[in-house]
C-alpha cells in the first residue's frame, strides 16, 4: 500500500487530503486556463490517488481545466459529501458517491442527470458500461446520475506461498466455515503474521459492508420485506458471533481500527495470510511497487453459507450536485475519468494492474489488462454479474443493495450499529447488547416505512 501522500494545501483550502491541479507547468498560467476549475472531494482510494497524480499532465493540459481535489478517508468523506449536498452549500463541483447514494439523491432532486452529457459524447460509449453499474447508478426515471469510475463486488484474496507451505487448499467458492478453519491453520505461519484481515473499523461502508454480506448468507436480513426488523433475529446475531469471533480469534492486530485501507496495507506487506473484502483492491496486491504480495496472491468467490454468492455490488462513481455553477467544465472531467482514455493512460503510465476496472465490457478484452490480470480478472467480472441487488439472500428485501439498505436513515443505522459492533470486537461490550440495541434503532426506522 502507497504511503498516503502528505499534500500541501493551497489558498484557504482547510480539508485535510486538499490537492491543487493547476495549469502552470502545463504550457501556460492560469490564465491560459481560461479561469476555468473545479473542486472535486473523492475517497482516499488507491484509484483516487492516481486520477489526481495524472490530471494535472494530462486533462488539464488538453482542456485548461484545473481541478481542485479533496481527498478524505472513506468515513470523513461520506460525512463531508452528505453534508454539502444535503445542504446545498455548493463547495463541490464533483464529488464521488456510490450506489447506495445516487438512487436516494435522485429522489431528493440534488444530483444532476448525466445521460445528456454522455450520449453526446460518442467516445464514451455508455453502451460498454457493464449492465449492473448502470443499474445501480440510475434514477427511477431510468437515467443516469453518476458516472462510474471503477466497480467492484467482494472476494477472498490470500497468500499463496503461506497456503502452500501449510499445506492448504482454498476452494475456489469456499464457505465460511472453510475460511475460518484456514485463517486458525494460517495464524502464526510467519513471525507476526495474523489469519485474516476482516474490516472492524465502524461505519455502514466500512465494516457494515462485509459483515451485511456474511449477515445475508448466513440467512439473516436488516428488514423484512413489510419492514419488520430483525438486527437481533437469531440468523443476524449468528452471522455478527461468527464475524467477532472470528476477528478476535485470528484477526488482524488493532482491528477496531481497521478499515479498508488499513486492510490494504496488512495483506500487501504480508502480515495477514487472507482478506475478504472488494474486488478492486487485487491492482495494488499485484503492483510490485507498493505490494510484496504481487503475483504471490490467490483469488477466490466470496464465501457463503446458505446462498449460492455473496459478493457485494458496489461502484465508486463521479456524481454533480445541482448546485454546481460549472456543470460543462465538471461534466467534462467525470466523461473523461470514467472513459477508456483513462483507462488506457493509467495502465500506459502507471501499471496494467492499476486500471480502475469493473465498470467496461472493453476493459476486459484489452491484451495487457487480460495478461496483468490474468489472477483476478474473471473471478472479479463474474462477482460483478454475480450480485443481486434485489435479492441478495434467503427472503425478500424491501428495497435494493446487496451490503446496505437503500433508504436515508441506513447511514446513519448501519454506522450506529457498527459502532456498537466494533466495541465488541474490541472486547467493550458483547454481541448480544450491540445487536439489542441494535434492533430498537432499526425498529424506529422501520417504522417510517411501514
Amino acid at each position: 500500500m502507497r504511503t498516503r501522500r502528505m499534500i500541501h494545501v493551497l489558498g484557504t483550502a482547510t480539508a485535510a487530503g486538499s490537492l491543487l491541479v493547476s495549469c502552470s507547468g502545463a504550457g501556460g498560467s492560469s490564465s491560459s486556463c481560461g479561469g476555468k476549475s473545479i473542486n472535486v472531494l473523492m475517497v482516499g482510494n488507491p484509484q483516487m490517488e492516481d486520477i489526481a497524480q495524472l490530471t494535472k499532465s494530462t486533462f488539464t493540459k488538453d482542456t485548461g481545466i484545473k481541478v481542485n481535489f479533496t481527498i478524505l478517508p472513506e468515513n470523513e468523506l461520506r460525512d463531508k459529501v452528505t453534508q454539502d449536498i444535503a445542504t446545498q452549500a455548493g463547495q463541490y463541483d464533483v464529488a464521488t458517491v456510490g450506489a447506495y447514494e445516487v438512487p436516494v439523491w435522485h429522489e431528493n432532486g440534488w444530483l444532476h442527470e448525466l445521460d445528456s452529457y454522455a450520449d453526446k459524447d460518442t467516445a464514451f460509449d455508455k453502451g460498454d458500461l457493464l449492465k449492473p453499474m448502470v443499474q445501480s447508478l440510475s434514477g427511477s426515471d431510468g437515467k443516469m446520475y453518476a458516472l462510474p469510475f471503477y466497480g467492484e463486488s467482494s472476494f477472498l484474496m490470500y497468500n499463496k506461498e503461506v497456503m502452500a507451505e501449510k499445506g492448504i487448499t482454498v476452494p475456489e467458492r469456499p464457505t465460511w466455515q472453510q475460511v475460518a478453519d484456514i485463517a486458525a491453520k494460517a495464524d502464526g505461519a510467519r513471525p507476526g503474521m495474523k489469519g485474516i484481515c476482516l474490516r472492524g473499523l465502524p461505519g455502514w461502508g466500512e465494516l457494515g459492508a462485509p459483515l451485511t454480506t456474511m449477515v445475508n448468507t448466513f440467512g439473516g436480513t436488516w428488514f423484512t420485506k413489510d419492514w419488520k426488523a430483525q438486527v437481533n433475529s437469531p440468523e443476524f446475531k449468528k452471522a455478527t458471533n461468527f464475524y467477532v469471533d472470528l476477528v478476535r480469534k485470528h484477526g488482524e492486530a488493532g482491528a477496531p481500527q481497521a478499515g479498508f485501507t488499513e486492510c490494504l496495507n496488512a495483506m500487501s506487506q504480508g502480515k495477514v495470510a487472507m482478506w475478504y473484502d472488494a474486488t478492486s483492491a487485487a491492482g495494488s496486491l499485484e503492483d510490485p511497487k507498493v505490494s510484496k504480495v504481487a503475483g504471490k496472491a490467490g483469488y477466490a468467490y466470496a464465501p457463503v453459507v446458505e446462498t449460492k454468492n455473496s459478493g457485494w455490488l458496489w461502484t465508486w462513481a463521479w456524481a454533480m450536485p445541482k448546485t454546481t455553477k460549472k456543470a460543462d467544465a465538471a461534466s467534462q472531467f467525470m466523461l473523461w475519468a470514467s472513459s477508456k482514455k483513462y483507462e488506457q493512460l493509467v495502465g500506459e503510465k502507471l501499471g496494467w494492474p492499476r486500471v480502475p476496472a469493473g465498470k467496461r465490457s472493453s476493459t476486459y478484452e484489452i491484451p495487457e489488462y487480460e495478461k496483468a490480470s490474468q489472477a483476478f480478472g474473471d473471478i472479479t467480472l463474474n462477482s460483478i454479474q454475480e450480485a443481486d441487488p434485489t435479492n441478495p439472500g434467503v427472503q425478500p428485501r424491501p428495497t435494493v443493495g446487496v451490503q446496505f439498505v437503500a433508504v436515508p436513515e441506513f447511514q446513519d443505522l448501519g454506522t450506529k450499529v457498527t459502532q456498537e459492533i466494533s466495541a465488541a470486537i474490541a472486547g467493550q461490550t458483547s454481541v448480544d447488547k450491540a445487536l439489542n440495541d441494535g434492533q430498537k434503532l432499526a425498529e424506529e426506522v422501520a417504522e417510517k416505512h411501514q
